[in-house]
């Protein structure tokens, strides 16, 4: 039975429920009447159940279909403008215990160079990642107790919260690791992480137990459960996704927004992002030996879809995607990008020898940080390197309280303007910064308040004065 209040993964993810809706909605994709509702609904800008997204996800009417796309585009801008936020993945070990089928870091890829960063490696790879101009990084590690203890990930994350170089320094640390105990979450905590990131891969309990036949990863409930003990451990902020291509996207689809339900009903705050990957080539795997590959206009409808269902939820796309992807999908959901990225462990700082592969997946978009912002901002997006909210406070049901009553682009339209004008004196190419200036003059007119205009041309004139020796 489904309940979405329990702290049982197989009640929450209902096998039974996620079977019913898939052909609830088989049932009603051509009906208008209904499909008509649901997107009245979805105009309200409150959300959609599992069920009622599933139905729109599978809707074989063209001019709904052209309908939900739009409203999706709407629903990003009204939550989130036209900001992305920037952020780079920053791998420190490949070394696991598990034998997921999918993943080149698999305990028996004798192929893959295994590498472990010291925490010396550690502070060059984020010097790199400064110069580059990042403020944000998540932090990937495989899960192996003795090569990578908790003990590792937090000395790690100190290590990078240490380093100040030039006007650079990492502001935020998000961390995508294996899930672990409550005690180990209040580490995380206290160490001052952002957000707890972690994929379920699939939500299929069956599949889930046959691409994970070994290690401690098998084990699907613990798996599941994860971001429950999180919060437990006062994490605010978790991010869920599965990865596309491993079972069929309707399940995946109806069960990620069932899992979305669950945090929101338990803790009152649902995900604060939902990550979006499709499986890609890496050492030891081959994409095709899924059969349950979308394509890129079935990935473009399950994103809008989920913009609907939960509006208020961050959504990132990583360099998994080739731009042309990133850029489609860009308008129908996503808020977040990674730019300039390393899946290798090491990398940012020197590249990595022809002979040696430590990388997780193939890097589909290969451009630079710089070519990723004059990207963004010629198709009108404001680049962001904004960390304000973690800073002050607006994490959890503090952010989502704003976030669903539409009022932190109050906040955070201003301070990306301001970080976007760091960035354009600090690391852009002159390209860019043309770019930049043209575009942060285009949007100084529409911050709402007269008094936080007045601050914002203020700091803006006195970075490009160089007047201001520290950074926002």
């Amino acid at each position: 039975m489904y309940n979405p209040e329990s702290l049982k993964a197989e009640e929450f993810i209902s096998h039974d429920e996620v079977l019913e809706s898939l052909g609830y909605a088989e049932a009603n994709k051509s009906n208008a009447e209904l499909i008509d509702k649901i997107i009245e609904k979805a105009k309200l800008r409150k959300g959609l159940t599992h069920r009622e997204a599933s139905v729109l996800l599978v809707c074989d009417i063209k001019e709904k279909n052209d309908e939900i796309l739009s409203l999706a585009q709407q629903i990003k801008k009204d939550f989130y403008g036209n900001r992305i936020v920037m952020f780079a993945p920053l791998y420190l070990s490949n070394y696991c215990v598990n034998g997921c089928v999918y993943c080149p870091y698999h305990m028996k890829n004798k192929h893959i160079t295994r590498k472990k960063l010291t925490q010396e490696e550690i502070k060059n790879e984020v010097i790199a990642l400064q110069d580059m101009g990042h403020k944000r990084l998540a932090i990937e590690s495989g899960e192996d107790p003795e090569m990578n203890p908790i003990e590792y990930i937090l000395e790690s994350i100190k290590t990078i919260y240490s380093i100040k170089h030039k006007n650079g320094e990492i502001r935020r640390v998000n961390v995508n690791i294996a899930a672990t105990t409550v005690e180990n979450y209040r580490k995380l905590k206290e160490a001052g992480i952002g957000t707890y990131i972690l994929f379920q891969e699939t939500y299929h309990k069956q599949s889930y137990e046959t691409l994970h036949p070994t290690g401690p990863k098998h084990n699907y409930a613990y798996h599941t459960e994860a971001m429950d003990r999180a919060m437990e451990g006062g994490i605010d902020d978790v991010g869920l996704g599965v990865l596309f291509g491993l079972e069929l996207y309707k399940y995946e689809f109806a069960a990620l927004l069932m899992h979305a339900e669950h945090l929101e009903a338990v803790h009152g705050v649902g995900p604060h992002t939902i990550s979006v990957p499709r499986i890609r080539r890496a050492d030891d795997i081959d994409p095709s030996v899924f059969d349950n590959g979308i394509n890129d206009d079935i990935f473009e409808k399950i994103v809008a879809c989920i913009r609907i269902a939960v509006p208020y939820t961050g959504m990132i796309i990583s360099t998994r995607e080739n731009p042309a992807c990133r850029e489609r999908i860009l308008k129908v959901g996503i808020s977040q990008v990674s730019g300039g990225s390393r899946t290798s462990v090491g990398g940012y700082c020197e590249p990595e020898p022809e002979d040696e592969n430590s990388s997780q997946f193939d890097v589909s978009d290969k451009r630079t940080l710089d070519e990723v912002v004059n990207w963004l901002m010629s198709l009108g997006y404001i680049p962001s390197f904004c960390t304000a909210c973690y800073r002050e406070g607006r994490t959890g049901d503090r952010f989502m309280t704003l976030c669903k009553n539409k009022q932190i682009q109050n906040c955070c339209h201003p301070n990306a303007l301001m970080t976007l004008r760091e960035y354009l004196e600090d690391y852009a190419s002159p390209e860019t910064r043309v770019i930049g200036e043209k575009l942060i003059q285009s949007e100084i007119p529409n911050i709402p308040s007269e008094k936080v205009k007045d601050i914002v041309l203020e700091y803006l004139d006195e970075i490009q004065n160089g007047k201001r020796d520290f950074r926002f």
